[in-house]
């Protein structure tokens, strides 16, 4: 592979640790800032590090890399807290994407954050924005949820918490577990819309959108291969019940009139106001009783 020269910054880098994104796929994603830090820092933490070997030969660049992964956190951290307080320039990345979205560094950050050690974020790809900026689903409020328990009892109790959140789900998963996961969220969800995305900006990227239950067919067959993001649209609000009228009204009738308290719950869980009107004259007479 031809590497992809750097173009350096002028600007010294500052003492402290960087949390630095990198491609998910395509190398052309790599951001400036990301090369001039990694050129320029004292130590990269990486998760693997053949992985990040073949990054830093992309990019001709040759800095010290060290593994840091959770099975080396608890030995390796306060070594890192130490050569930070010492000044020195320190970069966190993992195999692809944004470190800390479901891969190791949570705990390094803290800590660091703790100590009162400067902590800076280099912005790049992201698996998860990438697939919900195709998704075609709602954008304006999400959810990322990471992997799902592998069992089917714990997943399934997963789910179930997930189901009432007023939002778009993201989820990880993996090739081999693919349709039994979409199964068990057709049976927590219902069949909402949903999106299957597969190696995002690589060659063979897919995006697969339908119900849960046509994508759950879909992928019945063999596993597909690569990184796959789930994402699951907002299912229909379920009607309020009486109860939820009567609670509602009875807090309205304390700030307003009938009239008012009626229009405002009839709005808020959309209810025709006569019969909560009728409901609130009731709730007033009882109340003078």
């Amino acid at each position: 592979m031809r590497p992809i020269p750097p173009t350096p910054s002028t600007a010294p880098l500052a003492p402290g640790l960087y949390v630095v994104s990198t491609p998910i796929g395509n190398l052309r994603d790599m951001t400036l800032r990301a090369v001039d830090i990694l050129a320029n820092a004292d130590l990269v933490l990486a998760e693997d590090t053949r992985v990040a070997a073949k990054l830093m030969s992309a990019y001709d660049l040759k800095p010290k890399v060290e593994r840091y992964d959770d099975h080396t956190d608890a030995r390796r951290r306060p070594q890192i807290l130490e050569a930070l307080a010492a000044g020195r320039r320190i970069a966190l990345i993992s195999d692809a994407g944004t470190p800390l979205v479901s891969d190791p560094g949570y705990r390094l950050v803290e800590a660091a954050a703790q100590a009162g050690l400067p902590v800076f974020a280099a912005p790049g790809a992201s698996a998860m924005l990438a697939a919900l900026a195709v998704s075609g689903l709602p954008s304006d409020r999400f959810l990322f949820a990471g992997f799902a328990p592998s069992k089917s009892q714990a997943r399934a109790t997963f789910l179930d918490e997930l189901a009432p959140i007023r939002a778009t789900l993201i989820l990880y998963e993996t090739g081999p577990r693919l349709h039994e996961s979409l199964e068990a969220m057709l049976t927590a969800f219902g069949d909402r819309p949903a999106v299957v995305a597969r190696e995002l900006t690589k060659l063979h990227e897919t995006v697969v959108r339908g119900g849960l239950k046509q994508l759950a067919q879909h992928f019945s067959g063999a596993p597909p291969k690569g990184e796959i993001v789930v994402l699951v649209g907002q299912g229909d609000d379920a009607p309020a019940t009486p109860e939820d009228a009567d609670t509602a009204l009875r807090e309205a009738l304390t700030r307003l009139s009938p009239a008012e308290a009626s229009a405002e719950v009839a709005k808020a869980l959309g209810l025709k106001r006569r019969d909560l009107y009728q409901r609130a004259l009731a709730f007033k007479a009882e109340a003078k009783d």
